[in-house]
């Protein structure tokens, strides 16, 4: 095998350039590629409002409508719960302070690293810290919410022109490959839009599944509050294996503060541990692994790249992209091995059609030669 050092200078400096354009334009990189997601969900709702002789504009404008009053129905209805948890705020960051401060002391009598450590000096430092530090949180508060009103801003006119503007867009990166492959390149762009269609709806199924399931298992233990911490778990599920369990974090430590058993907190660990076991092992694999068709590795690895990349964003995002990227590999010779490296290679059938199972038999039947 030649080794051209001259080619692998080339691929090494397109992959830094290309992770350095990721990491300079994410501001404008993440809204697009949210919008791009978005708006594969609400094609087929934005060409059923065309079949009614409605055209693409007012189309897209009624998907985008239709979405926005679904957020705000959901919002209102958890509305209340987070008003009475804002109005219980003071009591709960007293009880949080309260516990670590008698953690705190349990551990220095048995280990002693400070001496003579009281309570309520420590309870005391705490609480002026906290209170210095209010106008700096409040100052990050305020400009994130800034960045992420000017985002959210972007991602809807984004999905608006993705919509309105979608059959120009298709025949202009056809236009890149040569005519006789376009048939091809258009059945890959439709099945990058079904991938990304199916595990939108999938994750969305998904949350809804989870979040019923915590919401009433908190309503059985007892926590107050159920479907606002139990629909944000689910909803901080979409984040790949480490989602749950931030979602977890939060019920556990306001049942650990807010009752005297410990056994309510435990009741709540038990609960987000078995649900995300039996999510895990069998909604997910069913309802949104048959649409990425990637192995774990390269689940893994995209979701540390996407962190590294655009951070919590990254995490979310990176993950159908890479699906969409195996996609892309298949439709190409050259890239094939990719495909097969990012492939659930212990299932042959995982490409569908079989594609990569006949391409590595020919390799093979050449090498034996």
């Amino acid at each position: 095998m030649h080794l051209s050092f001259q080619k692998m200078f080339y691929a090494i400096a397109t992959v830094f350039a290309l992770f350095a354009i990721l990491v300079l334009a994410k501001t404008i990189l993440i809204p697009l590629s949210i919008a791009l997601l978005i708006s594969f969900i609400l094609l087929p709702l934005a060409k059923k409002f065309e079949t009614w002789k409605i055209n693409k504009e007012f189309a897209a404008f009624l998907s985008i409508f239709s979405v926005i009053l679904i957020i705000v129905g959901v919002v209102y209805f958890f509305s209340t719960q987070i008003i009475t948890l804002s109005k219980e705020f003071t009591d709960f960051q007293d009880r949080i302070i309260n516990a670590f401060a008698d953690v705190t002391v349990y551990i220095n009598n048995n280990v002693s690293f400070v001496e003579n450590l009281e309570k309520d000096e420590l309870f005391n430092r705490m609480k002026v810290w906290l209170t210095n530090s209010t106008g700096l949180l409040v100052s990050k508060t305020v400009n994130s919410t800034a960045t992420f009103m000017a985002g959210l801003m972007a991602t809807i006119v984004f999905i608006f022109l993705f919509l309105i503007y979608r059959d120009g867009l298709t025949h202009a990166f056809l236009a890149f490959s040569p005519e006789n492959k376009r048939p091809q390149v258009l059945k890959m762009f439709k099945s990058v839009q079904q991938v990304g269609q199916k595990y939108l709806f999938g994750m969305l199924f998904l949350t809804v599944v989870i979040g019923l399931a915590n919401s009433f298992g908190l309503m059985l233990i007892g926590i107050d509050n159920p479907f606002l911490f139990g629909f944000l778990g689910a909803a901080l599920a979409i984040i790949p294996y480490i989602g749950t369990a931030m979602g977890a974090v939060i019920p556990i430590i306001y049942a650990f503060v807010s009752y005297d058993s410990l056994w309510m907190a435990a009741a709540v660990a038990i609960l987000f541990w078995f649900i995300q076991l039996v999510s895990d092992n069998f909604l997910t694999p069913r309802i949104v692994g048959g649409s990425l068709k990637i192995n774990a590795l390269t689940a893994i690895l995209s979701l540390f790249i996407g962190a590294a990349v655009w951070g919590l964003a990254g995490m979310i995002l990176f993950l159908p992209f890479t699906a969409m990227l195996r996609v892309i590999c298949e439709e190409f010779e050259e890239l094939k091995p990719v495909a097969l490296i990012m492939g659930e290679q212990n299932n042959n059938e995982s490409d569908g059609n079989g594609k990569i199972s006949v391409w590595w038999g020919k390799i093979k039947k050449r090498f034996s030669k």
